[in-house]
């Protein structure tokens, strides 16, 4: 009985015990909107600056790792512990020069910003555009300069030291990975492939630790480009699909991975992806962030709304004619909407094969409404490209170009996409095949239109 006793005191004390906090404060000056939000893994705090820009706040940090302060205009790299107690002051309008941390952390992140002035001292397009010699030379020069910065700096967490020592290293294998994929595209090299002497990526590098993935952009940054480059290699595609990439991310130790792999697939719950259902439970089942998994409930019954059956989103948008035309204005007939701008090559190749489906079915249950997604300012562009083009059906401007609600309703992530509603405004398909597929006449003559 008393060991019993004894052990539920223990409970009760350790309930009421302070569990340590990390505090977070300062002063940062002219920012747009009078906030900025600290960001990462399982963390997205918003915090509202004071009228003079400053702040003080505590967060129960479930892990010591980097974290982003996003300001209107910059984001910055800060590393907190459980234990940190750090200052930030620093002048939004010139956040580099004026950068200033004190208190508990104060090294690791002065450290950390004297290391990005380093690493980003020569742009992207700069370090990839230039031929392999010269890359590999300055490449060495950054990695020495990072290191001096290392040697040199006194670090009062043991933690952060160490993994930084890995975080260097991992800095030259990124560069060394992209440069053979990138080069192509900065320097405008066809077919560019990197000589025998070009150092090798470390095979044995372990890409699936979580504490690394948690400290090192540089870290992760590697780990994703592989995984995609490993997927795509397996399954022999171009691309990488949730169905291809789900045994994958279920065979990861790493729980920030998984979630970081997910977070970036989320455009596959989408009309886009015909197993979205089931891509949608396996991405619950495997993430534990409570943000991503309502993002992915978000995007999940938006797309079950757009199911064959539903009521279509409407519209009301400028009608080329004159006036404005929604979507109710349409209703006793089948309406084929076809999603474009004037800029998109694919789209203009469908006008040809649009205008023949338009005079086949002239005189029949049928309007074609194209939505152009074309900027408004651009108004007088659309609509001389209608006439020059003698563009046949209803001809609409969307009101806020490709974040019209309209659009953004149906999940468009590209155009030219097709719709098919039926009289009554509900969806037949939302994702309709296009005027150069056979498919259409099908279905549209399947529907005894």
């Amino acid at each position: 009985m008393k060991k019993i006793l004894f052990l539920l005191l223990t409970v009760i004390l350790y309930s009421f015990t302070p569990h340590e906090t990390t505090t977070v404060s300062g002063k940062i000056t002219n920012t747009e909107n009078g906030t900025i939000r600290i960001k990462g893994e399982l963390l997205d705090k918003e915090i509202k600056l004071k009228p003079d820009g400053t702040f003080s706040e505590n967060l129960s940090l479930e892990y010591d790792a980097i974290y982003k302060i996003e300001t209107s205009k910059n984001s910055i790299p800060i590393y907190l512990a459980k234990d940190s107690k750090l200052t930030i002051n620093a002048d939004d309008t010139n956040l580099a020069s004026t950068l200033k941390f004190t208190g508990k952390g104060s090294v690791e992140n002065q450290y950390l910003a004297k290391k990005q002035l380093i690493t980003s001292a020569t742009p992207i397009e700069e370090l990839y555009k230039v031929d392999e010699n010269e890359f590999l030379k300055k490449l060495q020069e950054i990695k020495t300069s990072v290191n001096n910065l290392y040697l040199k700096t006194k670090f009062t967490d043991s933690g952060f030291k160490e993994k930084e020592a890995r975080s260097i290293r991992y800095l030259e294998q990124k560069h060394l990975a992209f440069y053979p994929k990138f080069h192509n595209y900065y320097g405008r090299v066809d077919g560019f492939k990197v000589s025998e002497t070009y150092p090798k990526f470390d095979e044995t590098m372990d890409l699936d630790n979580n504490s690394d993935f948690l400290f090192s952009n540089e870290y992760q940054e590697l780990v994703l480009l592989k995984f995609y480059e490993n997927v795509k290699a397996d399954e022999g595609q171009l691309w990488v699909s949730a169905k291809n990439a789900i045994p994958k991310i279920k065979a990861l130790k790493s729980q920030s991975i998984k979630n970081r792999l997910i977070e970036n697939s989320i455009s596959d719950i989408s009309m886009e992806n015909s197993y979205y259902e089931k891509t949608y439970h396996e991405f619950l089942s495997l993430t534990n962030d409570p943000i991503l998994k309502q993002t992915l409930t978000t995007n999940y019954k938006a797309t079950n709304a757009l199911q064959p059956g539903n009521p279509s989103p409407t519209f009301n948008y400028e009608n080329q004619k004159g006036g404005k035309t929604a979507l109710e204005d349409l209703k006793g007939k089948y309406i084929y909407i076809d999603l474009w701008a004037t800029w998109c090559g694919p789209c203009r190749a469908e006008i040809p094969f649009l205008q023949k489906v338009e005079e086949q079915y002239k005189g029949k249950n049928i309007e074609f409404v194209s939505i152009s997604i074309d900027d408004l300012k651009d108004q007088p562009k659309w609509n001389n490209f209608v006439i020059e083009k003698k563009l046949g059906g209803i001809q609409l401007l969307a009101d806020n170009h490709g974040e019209s609600k309209f659009i953004k309703d149906y999940g468009v992530e590209g155009i030219p996409t097709f719709i098919l509603l039926d009289p009554n405004g509900n969806i037949v398909t939302a994702r309709a095949p296009k005027p150069s597929d056979p498919k259409l006449i099908d279905l549209l003559n399947g529907l005894k239109i």
